[in-house]
């Protein structure tokens, strides 16, 4: 691996014209296929397997068109203090907004709320429902400017009026938090790097690489029916990786360049060294963003393969135009210290080797340094310390309750949130969330009256508010009945009225044969969460289960990589404590603009589990593997901490304070899910970095001393030697391969 690698960096650094080229050549095609491909319309949500699913598939099948994903929009009206609507002032400018509702271009159907019981019992609230011809997300601008311009005319005669629905929809977008998550990384960089070249390097190719990999999304947005935010998280896990991949190989690249290596072969060690910790960290990561598909539910899979996709990208970009580029740049990546190193090969080797090798001058130990040889003084007192805070931060996530969100879950100054709250006023909180009972009568002798036992059974129930009299489709043998609960979708008693209905037509299939399922969005979203908590454990299972293998052979021992997945179970589960704590409970929510709590959405412990595991690895394989090289060259286990802590703890701080940068700028979406996948993210990122990898992996090296490296014979006999700490690169290490780093050589960069 290592020396497969190391001819990679050579070959790119040294034929740089050609690798840059196919580099840009690749942004321009995908720029180009994304400019040109058709407008991706609305991602369709499927959970297989689940009852809801199963009835809402057949809905399609046996009432053509009620199933369409055509937009809808409910507008809400409310009267005057004092006044009713069916008073006739009130009803006057409620059927002049529906009929000028009517004239939209894209417009099916609106009804009138007079003429379909939609309005209020105490007469103060109505609503009128548009149905649109083509879903939300390919609703033209003019649609929606029409729907918002009735709702004003409504207004201007003395009424509240609000729009709900997802006729309103649009494609969540980049603001201005993500520039300044971007440009955190560039600070950090310029005072990691001291330079504005070396710093600039991570950014552009991390840009590049993101460019690529959203731009290729964006071109397939149709094709695979991709949903609005797996650019969005493409390119915040994207734009993460590729800056840090990008970090690790420069300051390789410039450690190489300060032990007096010349450029070319500084960039082959580099890539040949910290480039396979890349591949190994991107592994991780692309491990667990495609194990996303064990879920089995179709948008989640395509967000992890999308943003997989990303990271591979960014591996490939770090192994090929990084230093592809430090080629073009010559003496302006190198350290201050580092003299004439891009001479060309020639002089007496011997005065190079002389000087490469002279005895390095006393230096002040630096903050890395210092802070090993802290831990591992005090390994038991930071390890208690450090697993009694995470878990202290990872109590609220055992209150976790999961959802999906809906306009209740959106700010309260928008006109969603309004519209909900109002239709919850005037008709009840389960008037948002209705549930819809699917009887198939189609075997039985009674079709009608199977369904009239269904229906007699459900106002039986607790919980429910109203039941709809029953819809059948033209066969007469299948019936829709809608069932409204007297709780807000989101509570444990809408929950719980689900799974009565649903016992409820288990014993109407006993005595009649008929078939009844429940589906409706609250139905689905029930379904969903509960599928996925019941796929976390084999998720889990097969991620930390792979990765575990991968990370014996990359490390060469079964101690260490049992403690870097134990160390990952403590930073993600303070990271799910922290959200709750946020979003669940309202901690310092109004800080982070959470203007309402509630439920976490159901995908995000599981996406939080599978990126937080691929990420916590990156920083593993980074900062051990340079303990690992250390103790292979023949260190104790103590110094060897110490060694690889002042080669890597500075570069892995950095990395890590850019990639909270990165994921925190997301914060500021108005799209809940991303808003609490980012700090969901950023929160993890800092747990795992600074508690556990900088503090508990250091104290428990420490407390195993050389038992840390321990692996069985046989299994030694049987791993593959992929060479991660690049031992089959020192024989290179000769007089002719160094460059002495006096300041009288003419800086040149390496002839291509």
């Amino acid at each position: 691996m290592a020396t497969f690698l190391y001819r990679t960096g050579r070959f790119a650094f040294r034929r740089r014209h050609f690798v840059v080229l196919i580099w840009v050549a690749l942004l321009a095609l995908a720029g180009v296929c994304a400019a040109n491909a058709p407008a991706a319309g609305s991602s369709s949500f499927s959970v297989p397997g689940t009852e809801s699913q199963k009835a809402f598939d057949l809905l399609d099948e046996r009432f053509p068109g009620t199933g369409a994903d055509g937009a809808t929009a409910r507008v809400v009206f409310k009267a005057p203090s004092g006044e009713r609507l069916t008073e006739p002032a009130g009803k006057k400018a409620v059927r002049k907004a529906v009929s000028e509702l009517r004239q939209g271009a894209e417009v099916a159907s609106v009804d009138d709320p007079y003429t379909a019981g939609a309005v209020s019992r105490d007469r103060t609230i109505a609503y009128a429902r548009v149905a649109y011809d083509v879903p939300g997300m390919e609703l033209r601008d003019s649609s929606r400017e029409a729907l918002e311009t009735a709702a004003e005319h409504a207004r201007d005669s003395g009424l509240t009026v609000e729009i709900g629905g997802d006729a309103l929809q649009t494609a969540p977008e980049t603001g201005a938090t993500e520039v300044i998550g971007i440009a955190v990384a560039a600070v950090v960089l310029v005072i990691t790097f001291g330079s504005l070249v070396s710093a600039g390097l991570p950014l552009l190719t991390a840009l590049i690489g993101v460019g690529i990999g959203v731009s290729s999304i964006t071109a397939l947005a149709s094709t695979l029916d991709l949903g609005s935010t797996t650019s969005i998280l493409a390119m915040m896990i994207g734009l993460a990786v590729g800056i840090d991949y990008a970090l690790f190989i420069v300051s390789r690249f410039r450690a190489e360049l300060a032990e007096g290596r010349r450029g070319e072969e500084a960039a082959g060690r580099a890539v040949g060294t910290a480039g396979s910790a890349v591949v190994f960290a991107g592994l991780t990561v692309v491990i667990a963003l495609v194990g996303l598909s064990v879920v089995d539910i179709p948008m989640l899979t395509k967000m992890g393969v999308a943003a997989a996709g990303t990271v591979v990208i960014a591996v490939l970009i770090a192994l090929t135009l990084v230093p592809a580029l430090i080629g073009f740049a010559g003496k302006r990546v190198r350290p201050a210290n580092a003299g004439g190193l891009f001479r060309r090969r020639g002089g007496d080797a011997r005065h190079h080797a002389h000087h490469a090798h002279r005895a390095p001058r006393a230096e002040r130990p630096n903050m890395g340094t210092r802070w090993a040889r802290f831990v591992i003084r005090r390994p038991v007192a930071v390890l208690l310390l450090c697993v009694a805070a995470l878990g202290a931060v990872a109590v609220p996530a055992g209150s976790i309750e999961l959802g999906l969100g809906d306009d209740g879950s959106q700010p309260v100054s928008t006109t969603q949130r309004r519209a909900y709250d109002l239709l919850s006023e005037g008709f009840g909180p389960g008037f948002n969330g209705p549930l819809v009972v699917v009887t198939d009568a189609k075997g039985t002798d009674d079709p009608r009256g199977a369904v009239r036992d269904v229906a007699a059974d459900l106002k039986g129930l607790d919980d429910v508010a109203a039941v709809t009299p029953a819809t059948f489709d033209q066969a007469g043998d299948t019936a829709i009945i809608t069932v409204v609960p007297a709780s807000k979708p989101s509570s444990g008693e809408t929950e719980e009225l689900v799974g009565a209905i649903r016992a409820a037509g288990a014993g109407i299939t006993d005595r009649t044969g008929a078939e009844v399922s429940v589906t409706g969005t609250t139905a689905l979203n029930i379904d969903t969460s509960q599928k996925l908590t019941d796929a976390m454990l084999p998720y889990l299972a097969l991620v930390v289960g792979l990765a575990f293998l991968l990370l014996i052979v990359v490390f060469r021992s079964v101690l260490v990589p049992l403690k870097a997945a134990l160390g990952f179970l403590l930073s993600v589960m303070a990271a799910l404590g922290a959200v709750v704590a946020v979003f669940q409970w309202g901690w310092l929510g109004s800080l982070l603009g959470v203007e309402q709590t509630g439920p976490i959405m159901s995908m995000m412990p599981i996406f939080l589990v599978g990126v937080v595991f691929g990420l916590a690895m990156d920083y593993e394989v980074f900062l051990v593997t340079r303990i690992r090289e250390a103790h292979v060259r023949g260190e104790r286990p103590g110094q060897a901490i110490v060694t690889g802590f002042r080669h890597s703890a500075r570069v892995v701080t950095a990395a890590a304070v850019i990639m909270i940068a990165v994921f925190a700028g997301f914060i500021g979406s108005h799209e809940a899910m991303i808003k609490s996948i980012g700090f969901g993210l950023a929160t993890a990122v800092f747990f795992d970095a600074f508690v556990v990898r900088m503090a508990i992996v250091p104290a428990v090296l420490a407390l195993l001393g050389r038992r840390a490296w321990w692996l069985p014979g046989w299994l030694d006999r049987i791993l593959p030697n992929v060479d991660v700490e690049g031992e089959g690169l020192r024989p290179a290490d000769t007089a002719d391969e160094l460059e002495a780093p006096g300041p009288a050589a003419e800086p040149e960069p390496a002839r291509v």
